[in-house]
């Protein structure tokens, strides 16, 4: 990968992230684009371990609720383990949220699905335009929600849940657990900022999978290069990410889905014309 391919699949990965519009599903169209070969192992790594660098502009954006602690006394009576969840229930609901995703990503990872799908535009294309016939009518098919519902751990598991479905790229992990917060009667704000807050641990694994994948595998992918492109990315992702997030909570919460799903079907019924009439996406052969 060059330099230029690396910035604007870093920039796409920024910009995606944190809309239901599949990032991942986005970089494998934008390598195809770009005619990067597939199933590469290095670049099956560097579409996860990107995303990382996005999701830590979570971190940084709400960093005083990301390390809240709840120093209120516990019930009276509470055991040491009662206490200790009492004080840290936040990233208790984030274990409990991340749980299903981590079993599901292993046994995808390990059946060699996973890889398979990112090896094809054609699933992309497909489910984001399944995704966005269902976001036309997602605002009108769960209620706007109530302010006084939190995330409890009942629900944080629920939305655990929604998010495995999007081990298949098109369908958006943010669009997946957004909407599993809005099933759990959720507002679409707080359960879009729950989404960015289950994405850090979600990703952190991923990031961390994929690295001792590579590092299992010839270690002749460990060049100085494709480190220093592995480290741009990174920072290119977080900066980009940092200035969509902001702009994606207000823009959900005043319009809701409609216009990402019209988006959605544009771009994938694109893809799907182009591949059935045996044209490639790749701009440069």
């Amino acid at each position: 990968m060059t330099w230029i391919e690396t910035v604007v699949i870093a920039i796409v990965e920024g910009l995606t992230e944190f809309l239901p519009v599949s990032s991942t599903g986005h970089m494998i169209i934008t390598q195809n684009l770009l005619g990067i070969e597939q199933g590469d192992p290095f670049v099956h790594a560097f579409t996860f371990i990107i995303q990382f660098g996005a999701i830590l502009s979570v971190v940084c954006l709400y960093w005083k609720r990301f390390f809240h602690f709840d120093n209120t006394p516990a019930p009276e009576g509470s055991s040491a383990w009662q206490k200790l969840k009492h004080k840290y229930y936040f990233y208790w609901l984030l274990i409990v949220g991340v749980l299903p995703a981590v079993i599901i990503g292993l046994l995808a990872k390990k059946s060699g699905l996973l890889d398979w799908l990112l090896d094809s535009v054609l699933v992309v294309a497909i489910m984001l335009v399944v995704g966005g016939v269902f976001m036309l009518f997602c605002d009108k098919l769960f209620s706007k929600g109530s302010d006084d519902v939190k995330v409890n751990e009942k629900r944080a598991f629920n939305i655990g849940l929604y998010q495995c479905i999007s081990v298949i790229p098109g369908v958006s992990r943010s669009m997946a657990t957004i909407v599993g917060g809005m099933t759990q009667g959720l507002t679409r704000k707080r359960a879009a900022e729950f989404s960015f807050f289950l994405a850090v641990p979600t990703m952190a694994g991923a990031t961390l999978l994929d690295l001792l994948d590579l590092l299992k595998e010839d270690t002749v992918w460990a060049t100085s290069h494709n480190i220093t492109m592995l480290l741009l990315g990174c920072a290119v992702a977080f900066i980009v990410a940092l200035l969509a997030m902001k702009w994606f909570v207000a823009f959900l919460t005043k319009y809701g889905f409609k216009a990402f799903g019209v988006y959605r079907i544009i771009v994938g019924t694109v893809i799907l014309v182009l591949l059935l009439t045996g044209h490639s996406l790749a701009m440069v052969d």
